[in-house]
């Protein structure tokens, strides 16, 4: 570490120390360089040296130490106020809010101590000259903080009375102050209009907007607002992330999880921070930890996980009841001091109102990974028994209610009938239908249930149910894939079917059952052999029977119904098997409409689903986009997971598709959620995080698409999704990052996308992958790599014939190079090459106007940049013969840049004219103010008869396309004036 041994030393030391993350090393530092320059003997130093150490006490979990060195400082101040300079003296009354507010944060200093200092704070400001606005803000604090509303509601009005002055906090701070103040009070929606301009970023600071987004949670939540709420989470999060100081806010987001049934999410917010279960520099925010703490345990303990391991303090291994425990007692011993120092209980009322919150929302889904915690499996209770068949009765009717009627739950129903019955004497017929049932929810398990079943039909008196069960037996032997077994069990079924039902034998229904099984089990030989003819032919067939047999002749029987309808869209599965697709997608829109008919809309679900996908084969957005949504709606709870997650997502590719990302992104988040309660979260659901993502980020929400990204990304592998799946999901992360201006992390990102599609066969994605990392990496600071990065995607486009690419590059590369050894030398001649590469280019394209005209516009961008480039490489200061030489060479280059501009027309009037202005600022460096006051009469000129009046008024749509709109008109125009002035005067 290089030793302090003068004053400027010790200010670039702070200021580095300031820009590292807050936390212990920080402060740690802070105390070396108050050592450092006590060393110094200068006055000054050392007050500098407080201020810093101060502040990052301040911004830290150890705010408990900033009384020493403000102590100090203000013992400095009283003793000789001449050492202090303005700033340092601003600073020193600046930070008596932040004690005022830390020592009501720390339980140990009493409340007269506080008011005394309230007392002392008015005072030196009153000396000052301040207002009493940031006084009337600490009273309000202190008023809130021990429960007088009374009081507070004073300090609150006289706060909002008193004059903004120098010695106010922020808008922001000001802000979120009061609408947390309104919020406690009940008042929601005034509190979220206090906040609006700082949470929209009108107003920010260093902890804003990360506190007012935290705050924001409840009261949207309360409100009914939960999509704000869900964002608010993701982008506000990423904020507080790596701030060790905003415990308070970080709790706030581990409580919205447990108020929406993230429990999971929150668990793997408290294991990002072990440190905040037992930091004791700042009791408040420790408090306000173990409270949220206490509600997820409960939580969790409540939905049958308290033996569940959690993360708590470090030492040991917890589960979620003992860490209930643990974090209520040291909550309420907490609060107990902070009520006994107040000489109130309302600490401990709010903890305890806290910890007892009930959640707001079942389930919000965030669109991160976050599967809810499963409960242990309930071992199976003994069975029911009948007390003299008392209640099974109702339980049988129930269940053949449901059947009759194909109603969800008619197996779950006849299971429960089943297990009532136990030893009950039972007539064959009730026995019969349970096996019926209990095959059906076993699959290919059941087949000889089937049989069990059609002995007891048998036994009952119903021929006909006896062969319909055996028809079913003879389908599940075909799913489990002896068809051929199947078709010849069938034949024999089918023949006595028919003979039974001529001779009046059994009904419509039974013989409607055997008819559709054997259907179904030519469907499936069909499906087998999709080129044999005649398998599609004899299953189109039998379809076709089933629909002679009932069609027409329903009534008011559902199971009837039900055949006419599965029997269509069977018709139309086989036209897809014989190509026909047009015919298919009609057959399916016929069945599915004919189970909505019928009262049965879940079994339509299926075949909107087919109908959707043939629709989207055959281009038809429209229809395929109808299919979905009718899926969705027809299929309503009654949807599984699985099947829910696929149509949200395939709905949202469709949307995407034609251009409404809002509600695509809706869709994928219900993709996303649906896909982690399937348990295909590393699958599907990494799909619809990574399509969630893109439909964030084209609407410009960044953080929001970087949180949903990043948390994707580690299931988005090449292997699953296809590594352009991983290409695509790199890329968006790395333009959302850069957006936020995490530019080391967005180089990253897009290297790593860049190495794998530097092995694709097409390589425009590398190239542009290679120089958008070039951008990021020159932004984050790192000239060398940036360059690399840039001669890489250089290289690229100059193999793809891509001029413009390769232009951009080498100028990027120019003005790398006056960062680097190469210099202004190096800078000169990658500059010269790409107007070298754009002039032979131009040539080439002499016939193609359009190319063309774009190779022009960037000759004349190269003409400009090279310009500014060579003045910028002249030091500060400097004189004589080689740097009016150097600017000579400059105004060349802004000609032909204005030349390039003007040939172009109306399109590049905006260039043409910022090169204009340009080259009259160098004239007047040149000393020639009348070719000044010439190029600013040119740019005037250009501009007679344009409409410079308000944007907000423009009703042309096409303005932007147009040009730069009108506030560059009226731009362009005070500086033509400005330089005449000035130009005159010379």
């Amino acid at each position: 570490m290089t030793e302090i041994t003068d004053f400027d030393a010790l200010r670039e030391a702070m200021a580095e120390n300031s820009g590292q993350p807050e936390g212990p090393a920080r402060n740690a530092r802070a105390e070396e360089l108050l050592t450092a320059a006590e060393k110094l003997g200068i006055p000054l130093a050392v007050i500098e040296a407080l201020g810093h150490q101060l502040k990052v006490y301040n911004y830290s979990s150890e705010k408990g130490k900033m009384f020493v060195p403000f102590a100090r400082l203000l013992r400095m101040w009283d003793e000789r106020p001449e050492d202090f300079d303005e700033y340092e003296t601003h600073s020193l009354h600046w930070v008596f809010k932040w004690v005022s507010a830390g020592m009501l944060d720390q339980p140990h200093i009493p409340l007269a101590s506080i008011e005394q200092w309230l007392g002392e704070m008015e005072h030196r400001y009153r000396l000052a000259g301040h207002s009493e606005r940031a006084v009337r803000s600490a009273e309000h604090s202190v008023a809130a903080h021990i429960g007088d509303v009374a009081r507070a509601e004073r300090a609150y009005a006289a706060w909002l009375a008193a004059d903004r002055d120098a010695m106010a906090d922020c808008h922001a701070c000001e802000l979120h102050g009061q609408g947390w103040w309104q919020a406690e009070q009940g008042r929601d929606a005034e509190a979220l209009r206090l906040w609006r301009p700082v949470l929209e970023g009108e107003f920010t600071c260093a902890h804003e907007p990360h506190t007012a987004f935290a705050s924001s949670l409840v009261p949207l939540l309360r409100l009914g607002r939960p999509d704000e709420a869900r964002a608010n989470h993701l982008r506000g999060f990423r904020l507080v992330r790596a701030m060790e100081s905003m415990r308070g806010a970080y709790a706030e987001h581990v409580e919205f999880c447990a108020l929406t049934g993230n429990e999971a999410r929150g668990l793997e917010l408290l294991a990002e921070r072990p440190a905040y279960f037992t930091d004791d520099g700042h009791p408040q925010s420790r408090l306000d930890f173990l409270s949220v703490v206490a509600l997820l345990m409960d939580r969790l303990t409540g939905l049958g996980l308290g033996e569940r391991q959690v993360p708590g303090p470090a030492g040991r291994e917890w589960t979620a009841r003992e860490l209930a425990a643990h974090a209520r007692g040291e909550a309420l011993a907490l609060a107990a001091r902070f009520d006994e120092r107040n000489g109130t209980a309302y600490v401990s009322e709010r903890a305890r109102a806290r910890m007892a919150r009930q959640p707001l929302a079942e389930r919000l889904p965030l669109g991160v990974r976050s599967v809810r915690p499963a409960p242990p499996p309930v071992p199976p209770a003994a069975p029911v028994r009948a007390t003299g068949r008392s209640d099974l009765p109702a339980l049988l009717a129930e269940a053949r209610r449901l059947s009759d009627g194909l109603r969800p739950n008619a197996v779950e129903a006849w299971a429960a009938a089943a297990a009532a019955a136990e030893d009950a004497e039972l007539d064959p017929r009730d026995r019969a239908e349970m096996a019926d049932h209990e095959a059906m929810s076993l699959g290919p398990e059941g087949t000889g249930l089937f049989e069990r079943a059609a002995d007891l039909y048998a036994e009952a008196g119903d021929p006909g149910e006896a062969l319909a069960a055996r028809a079913r037996g003879a389908y599940v032997r075909a799913l489990a894939g002896d068809v051929d077994g199947a078709v010849a069990a069938v034949a024999g079924l089918y023949d006595e079917v028919l003979a039974l039902y001529a001779a009046e034998g059994t009904g419509m229904r039974q013989t409607a059952a055997v008819v559709m099984s054997r259907a179904r089990i030519l469907t499936r030989r069909a499906h087998e052999g999709e080129d044999d003819g005649s398998a599609l032919a004899e299953a189109e067939a039998a379809v076709r029977e089933v629909l002679a047999l009932v069609d027409g002749r329903t009534g008011k029987d559902v199971r009837l119904a039900a055949r006419v309808a599965e029997a269509q869209a069977m018709l139309g599965e086989l036209a897809g098997l014989a190509g026909d697709l047009r015919r298919a997608a009609e057959l399916f829109a016929r069945g599915a409409a004919a189970f909505v008919a019928a009262g049965l809309p879940w079994y339509a679900v299926e075949y909107e689903a087919r109908l959707a996908t043939l629709a989207h084969h055959l281009g038809d957005a429209a229809e395929t986009e109808r299919a979905l949504r009718a899926a969705l709606e027809h299929g309503g709870a009654h949807l599984e997971a699985p099947g829910r997650a696929q149509l949200h997502l395939q709905l949202a590719e469709v949307l995407g598709g034609r251009g409404d990302a809002v509600e695509a992104a809706r869709h994928a988040l219900e993709a996303a959620h649906w896909a982690d309660e399937a348990g295909e979260s590393a699958t599907l659901g990494a799909w619809a995080r990574q399509q969630l993502g893109g439909f964030l980020l084209r609407q410009g929400r960044w953080a929001e698409a970087a949180e949903v990204l990043e948390s994707a990304l580690p299931d988005v592998t090449a292997e699953t999704h296809g590594d352009g799946a991983v290409v695509q999901t790199q890329w968006w992360l790395g333009d959302c990052l850069s957006e936020l201006g995490e530019h080391r992390a967005a180089a990253e990102r897009r290297l790593q996308a860049a190495e794998i599609a530097r092995h694709w066969p097409e390589q425009h994605d590398h190239a542009t992958l290679a120089h958008l990392a070039g951008e990021s990496l020159g932004q984050a600071g790192l000239p060398v790599e940036a360059d690399r990065a840039y001669a890489r995607a250089g290289d690229l486009w100059r193999a793809l014939g891509n001029t413009p690419g390769l232009i951009r590059a080498l100028r990027a590369r120019a003005w790398l190079a006056l960062e680097t050894e190469g210099g202004p030398a190096e800078a000169r001649a990658m500059m010269a090459e790409a107007i070298r590469a754009c002039e032979t280019a131009r040539e080439e394209a002499a016939s193609e106007e359009e190319t063309r005209q774009q190779l022009v516009a960037e000759l004349g961008d190269t003409h400009r940049q090279f310009a500014d480039l060579l003045t910028r490489s002249v030091p500060d200061g400097a004189e004589g013969p080689a740097v009016r030489a150097v600017f000579e060479e400059a105004l060349s280059r802004l000609q032909r840049a204005a030349e390039m501009f003007a040939s172009l027309g109306e399109g590049a009037l905006h260039s043409r004219t910022g090169a204009e202005l340009t080259a009259g600022w160098l004239e007047i460096e040149l000393d020639r103010p009348a070719a000044a006051r010439a190029r600013a009469r040119t740019v005037l000129s250009a501009y007679d008869g344009y409409d410079d009046g308000d944007d907000d008024n423009d009703a042309d749509a096409d303005a932007e396309t147009e040009g730069e709109g009108r506030s560059t008109v009226r731009a362009r125009r005070a500086e033509a004036e400005h330089m005449l002035r000035v130009a005159s005067q010379d």
